[in-house]
């Protein structure tokens, strides 16, 4: 992992968290409320800016930020019961600022989609695969197979996409040696029908001498009614894929659990991705923040979620639980939190010590 790919990472998640903070600022102070303090990081100060009202800083460790109010500060000079301290406003008003942070994560995905499809383009993996490699005398090439070509069915079986189709198609050549196989496969405009006999390799298994890549088709738009549409399926792609997966977790957390990843391991994602095509960034910012907005509204203490769902009993019941009482919830939650924090910072920073020097390539072989 290069410095430069990680710094980009970082400056990724970094941004992603600004965006969100700033999110509750601006809801905050649209609204008339008083903030205290807006913080990029925790830790102690590398920059600080104290304005008319709030202090502005940029903290040493680039892990999160937030938001302060001077609600709870036995210091602060503004008196109990001013009418723009946030704890007096009506629900509806801190609700919104409490769930600004997830729509301001939400926006700013949606128009880095757009940015991305309108510049670069996004890249599709569509069914099938390309075989960009034939060696020479092999099997493939006996019968005709071409780089450049798509296989799009195996024996009559319409091949699924990446990553599924190179396990089916690696799967049924290696259990056919010297059993003839049939191969559909498109060549420009045309479709071709080939059948293979594959060899058998030192170990007793099927081989036919090709390089596999997944079928990937990068989708641009032409005009800025594509750009809104295609960034539009994108990113309710990314949202119901993101859905099921924390669905998945919580369903199954014992088998699942594994594969949750702290910022270690995003920085450590990101900066694969900036090292290998630093335009893919863009989807990868996408999709971070898409993901940090999920997790925020989960209704769990100490998240933005949590928040809302006293509200909610607040709204029910006509007053707002004991103060002391949600003061506890939180600190618990935050701590469960923060603790969770420190065991997946520790883990993958542990775990960075196996990792390869260079991306694992999608390059399947028979």
């Amino acid at each position: 992992m290069s410095v430069l790919a990680a710094l980009a990472a970082i400056g990724v998640l970094a941004l992603l968290i600004a965006v969100h903070e700033l999110g509750h600022f601006a809801a905050a102070r649209l609204q008339g409320i008083h903030v205290t303090r807006f913080a990029l990081g925790f830790g102690p100060p590398l920059l600080k800016y104290q304005g008319a009202e709030t202090e502005y800083s940029i903290r040493a460790i680039p892990l999160g930020g937030y938001v302060a109010f001077p609600d709870d500060d036995p210091d602060s000079e503004i008196p109990a019961d001013d009418p723009d301290l946030l704890k007096n406003r009506p629900i509806l008003d801190r609700a919104i600022v409490i769930s600004a942070g997830v729509i301001a994560n939400l926006v700013f995905a949606y128009f880095l989609l757009i940015g991305q499809v309108s510049t670069i383009g996004f890249q599709n993996i569509q069914p099938g695969l390309v075989i960009p490699q034939v060696d020479s005398a092999s099997a493939a090439q006996t019968a005709g197979v071409e780089p450049g070509d798509i296989v799009l069915s195996l024996q009559g079986k319409a091949l699924p996409g990446f990553p599924d189709a190179t396990t089916q198609f690696i799967d049924i050549v290696r259990r056919s040696p010297s059993v003839p196989i049939t191969l559909e496969v498109q060549r420009g405009e045309e479709t071709k029908t080939l059948t293979i006999t594959p060899s058998q390799d030192a170990e007793g298994h099927g081989k036919i001498g090709v390089a596999l890549l997944p079928n990937v088709e990068t989708k641009r738009a032409a005009n800025p009614i594509e750009a809104l549409t295609y960034s539009a399926e994108a990113f309710e792609r990314i949202v119901k894929l993101t859905g099921q997966g924390f669905w998945q977790l919580a369903s199954n957390f014992a088998d699942n659990a594994s594969q949750v990843a702290g910022p270690v391991k995003i920085v450590e994602y990101g900066a694969n991705i900036a090292r290998s095509d630093a335009s893919n960034l863009f989807q990868f910012g996408a999709l971070i923040s898409i993901n940090l907005a999920v997790i925020n509204i989960l209704p769990l203490p100490a998240l933005d979620g949590g928040q809302l769902v006293f509200l909610l009993i607040e709204g029910l019941l006509g007053k707002p639980l004991p103060e002391k009482f949600q003061m506890g919830v939180m600190q618990t939650g935050l701590v469960l939190l923060l603790s969770l924090g420190v065991f997946l910072i520790v883990r993958d920073t542990l775990n960075l010590t196996f990792v390869q020097e260079f991306l694992p390539s999608f390059t399947g072989y028979e």
